[in-house]
């Protein structure tokens, strides 16, 4: 008996698949993919190279500007300052540090402060992902959640809300089946436990990845944790025993493999070792106004090779043949990198335009802002935005920055306005920096400074907040 099925499912091009990849790359990523396209495909060559060999002593300047090395950059796009009234300074108050006149454009950056970034938890699950032959709506399935997970790697976020996010890049809307698909998938990358919905979760699917270990005590381990977890966090014995049936040198088996399991399997990425990075902008002020340059030597280049394109169309060949695939390829190499460029730069400086106070100003002046406003400025969807933002970083006068480090979200104050989260946090470390050793605030302290300060917020909140800084609590922190 024949059964015949009918199912939509979309399907990305070729070319937006390709521009897709080499947009949510990082800048050394990008530069070895293009290196690679450069030295495979015979219809591309390296624009950098060629212009450099017929450039005359003084180069001409496209823009009018020059690198530090000499090389011309396109012209830099300045920001207006006080673009919008949003743009005045906030009323909290403002650590104004020691701040440069002018930063270099290029040429005379600390390269140690490049070393600031550490390789994120969504960036290496995003990597490890990579690795898997996907259908491309099951890909960006899997991104959207790497994107949910909150620090400690856990999915807080329910799957039909993430339907109801996603909702735009699909057609037909993902089911509840392939979102639950996607999230085994991306349980299974790097660190068991990440992507877990709960603390039950958590522990299971640990437990599960665990070698080396006597089954029985596992599958005891798994009982204790998905029905008893609060008698083991009570620590009782003697109830656990009695429920279980089994011996005590079982049952402290099954608890000592439990308790080495990690709680929030997110955490260890903070603390790794930190690696390279480059930036794909610069930004600094020049003549009042805060301008964004381009980092050209992460800006690799390629063009069609006029000549050997010449010869194939003159070959005529079939344009199924190898070579006809190669040639569009490269085609479309090209228009991708271009755009590339493009969506960087107009995303950098929407930033910029966006959170000059922090410019300004410092931490504390960090403004509310969401993906959703700088997609809704410049015409984009959120997801290309999205996109990015990640593993793209900028050298500014105070320091280097991923783009996501200028998105936080939006909190209430007694006056009315807002002010964005991460200047919160910036609140809290001055204020804990500023303490007396031997008499540190404690959580309900500084719930009150920042209180009067017209932030409210709940003991719990700046308790969370004081955390994610590492900041140990009063009683850690007092000095004798």
């Amino acid at each position: 008996m024949q059964e015949l099925r009918l199912r939509q499912q979309m399907t990305l091009a070729p070319r937006l698949q390709q521009s897709v990849k080499l947009l949510q790359m990082s800048a050394l990523e990008f530069t070895t993919a293009v290196e690679h396209a450069l030295a495979t495909n015979p219809f591309l060559e390296d624009a950098d190279e060629l212009e450099a060999d017929a450039a005359p002593i003084q180069p001409e300047a496209r823009g009018g500007a020059q690198a530090a090395d000499g090389e011309p950059v396109p012209e830099p796009a300045i920001v207006p300052e006080g673009a919008g009234a949003e743009d005045t300074p906030p009323d909290a108050p403002a650590y104004s540090g020691d701040y440069p006149t002018h930063a270099s454009a290029g040429g005379e950056s600390d390269l140690g402060q490049w070393a600031c970034a550490s390789v994120s938890m969504r960036e290496r699950l995003s990597l490890d992902l990579g690795n898997y032959h996907l259908e491309p709506r099951d890909r960006l399935l899997a991104e959207f959640i790497i994107d949910a997970l909150d620090d400690d790697g856990y999915l807080r976020v329910p799957l039909a809300g993430l339907c109801s996010a996603a909702h735009p890049d699909f057609n037909p809307a993902p089911d509840e089946g392939e979102w639950m698909a996607a999230l085994r998938l991306v349980q299974q990358l790097d660190a068991p436990g990440l992507a877990a919905r709960d603390l039950r979760e958590c522990l299971s699917l640990q437990l599960a990845a665990a070698r080396d270990v006597n089954e029985s005590t596992r599958e005891l381990a798994l009982h204790i944790v998905q029905e008893h977890l609060d008698r083991l966090a009570k620590n009782d014995c003697v109830g656990l025993r009695r429920l279980l049936d089994c011996s005590d040198e079982a049952l402290r088996e099954a608890c000592a493999l439990i308790r080495n399991l990690d709680p929030k399997p997110g955490s260890r990425y903070s603390g790794e070792a930190p690696v390279y990075v480059v930036p794909d902008v610069f930004v600094d002020k020049w003549h009042g106004r805060w301008r964004v340059l381009p980092n050209r030597n992460a800006m690799p280049r390629a063009r069609l090779h006029s000549t050997y394109a010449d010869l194939f169309r003159r070959a005529r060949l079939d344009d199924r043949s190898p070579m006809a695939q190669e040639l569009q390829e490269a085609r479309w190499l090209v228009r991708n990198v271009e755009q590339r460029y493009t969506t960087i730069q107009r995303v950098a400086e929407a930033i910029v335009k966006r959170q000059q106070t922090f410019f300004e100003y410092g931490e504390v002046a960090l403004r509310p802002l969401m993906l959703r406003e700088v997609a809704d400025d410049l015409n984009m969807h959120e997801s290309t935005v999205s996109r990015a933002t990640v593993s793209k970083y900028m050298t500014t006068p105070r320091g280097v920055f991923e783009f996501r480090h200028f998105f936080s979200r939006e909190l209430a104050t007694e006056s009315g306005g807002s002010c964005s989260a991460a200047a919160v946090r910036a609140l809290i470390k001055e204020m804990v920096e500023a303490e007396d050793p031997a008499m540190p605030l404690s959580d309900v302290e500084l719930t009150q400074h920042l209180a009067s300060s017209g932030i409210l917020l709940a003991r719990r909140t700046v308790s969370k907040y004081r955390g994610q800084l590492r900041v140990p609590p009063a009683e850690l922190r007092r000095q004798h």
